[in-house]
């Protein structure tokens, strides 16, 4: 039997927004196999990677010229919507996506 009294800790290179969410998902539901924690790890990755894709396109905006001065879209618009749907994906994948506030916890078992 396994202690589900005991959280696992959050990966240490995820950003500390993304931290924060491994805690209050870890504290919400039970993740009983590994696999399942490396879904919860991928999904936060890609959290973290299209917000810094978004600092970038904040920065420089969403059209940038390129080097015979045409307009084209920001490369890194293509990295966050690629990043967000990952993210969404995985976090499917969990059954995150349809759990309302306050559920009781769900024990994950894939």
């Amino acid at each position: 039997m396994k202690n589900l009294t005991v959280k696992p800790k959050p990966p240490a290179h995820l950003s500390e927004a993304a931290r924060k969410w491994w805690k209050k998902i870890t504290e919400e539901f039970i993740f009983e196999t590994p696999d399942a924690l490396l879904i919860l790890e991928t999904a936060l990755e890609c959290f973290d990677r299209q917000r810094v894709a978004r600092e970038i396109v904040d920065k420089e905006g969403p059209i940038i010229s390129d080097r015979f001065g045409q307009k084209k879209q920001h490369p890194a618009t293509i990295v966050e919507r690629d990043a967000k749907m990952a993210m969404l994906r995985a976090f499917r994948q969990l059954g995150l996506d349809v759990i309302a506030p306050g559920q009781a916890a769900k024990s994950f078992t894939r």
